[in-house]
């Protein structure tokens, strides 16, 4: 098969032949049709992220269908359409992933190849609706965002939403569930086309973080204070987000690409009762339970752009240049 490796971090990606993959006991191989890029990708191939293991074909997001099972009590699986499921092994306890937690595309080879064996209790069914490159963008920022607002934050109808840096993957997927659960969701970006697309979305509006005061006219723009505040950046902003969450509310936060934040009013969150909650990735529960929502809803990823497999190195540069709004997919077949 063809495959998309890495050999060496900061180094151009290359396509290369490798081995067909087998299925083991309980597993599938799944002839992926597409794959989708996440920024952990893009770290782990600038060195940035933990235990890396080379050489590595990347990738956690994919869509195909199963060729082949290690288990004949599996063999219906076999030519069904199917998405990956990318959080191996979570464990038993819903509320947080166990000890042997970890994602396709590291320490295993991921998506970004032709076939890939994974184990059958990570296939679902590809929503009907979904093209091959919609689908493939759907499984990690879905299911982070899915469980983000409504297994942490439990996101009610009617809650006014903030769902900061729109343009991202998972941003986008807390944005369209949002919305579609029913909630009035703003958000922030530094670019207003960003927001002007976003509010395309069914988003009521956004400011300009980089704006002076951008905190006290969104508030007024919203009519008041946010009950649940969705952020991936963290750094010192995230004390602005303090500032506008109800007593009550809910900050939710699955990134830290700003850094840790500075001058928190640790007195501000407890005495207006704030809950932090951190979050990450989700459970097959949360899998289950945003797949379902995406079909009953059908609700389309934003897909920014497609390379061909050929050209994954030219996506990461894509995805470097941090000016894409919505999913960056491979397709592969």
């Amino acid at each position: 098969m063809q495959a998309a490796v890495l050999s060496a971090v900061k180094q151009p990606i290359v396509l290369q032949t490798l081995p067909d993959p087998a299925a083991g006991a309980g597993q599938a191989v799944v002839r992926l049709r597409a794959a989708a890029l996440n920024h952990r990708d893009l770290w782990i191939k600038l060195g940035q992220y933990a235990n890396i293991r080379l050489p590595l074909v990347p990738g956690s997001d994919g869509s195909g269908v199963v060729e082949s099972v290690g288990t004949p009590a599996d063999v219906a699986w076999i030519g069904r359409e199917v998405i990956i499921n990318p959080a191996i092994n979570w464990g038993d306890d819903p509320r947080a992933q166990g000890p042997k937690f970890h994602f396709v595309g590291l320490p295993e080879n991921g998506t970004f190849a032709e076939k890939l064996a994974v184990p059958v209790a990570n296939l679902a069914s590809k929503p009907a609706h979904l093209t091959w490159e919609q689908a493939a963008a759907l499984p990690l920022a879905g299911m982070t965002a899915w469980r983000a607002l409504f297994t942490r934050a439990q996101l009610r109808a009617g809650e006014r939403v903030l769902i900061t840096g729109i343009g991202g993957g998972a941003a986008l997927f807390a944005l369209q569930f949002a919305v579609a659960a029913g909630a009035q969701v703003w958000v922030t970006s530094s670019s207003a086309e960003k927001i002007a697309r976003a509010c395309a979305l069914g988003a009521a509006g956004g400011e300009d973080y980089r704006a002076e005061g951008w905190g006290a006219t969104l508030q007024a723009a919203a009519g008041g204070l946010f009950d649940v505040i969705v952020d991936s950046a963290g750094g010192d902003g995230f004390a602005q987000l303090i500032e506008l969450t109800k007593p009550g509310g809910r900050i939710v936060f699955f990134g830290a690409t700003r850094g840790n934040p500075s001058g928190l009013d640790l007195r501000r969150c407890f005495f207006r009762q704030i809950n932090l909650l951190g979050t990450t990735m989700g459970s097959p529960a949360d899998f289950a339970g945003m797949t379902a929502f995406v079909s009953q809803h059908r609700i389309v990823p934003v897909v920014d752009c497609v390379f061909p497999l050929a050209q994954t190195e030219e996506a990461f540069r894509h995805m470097e240049a941090s000016a894409q709004f919505g999913k960056i997919v491979l397709a592969i077949a």
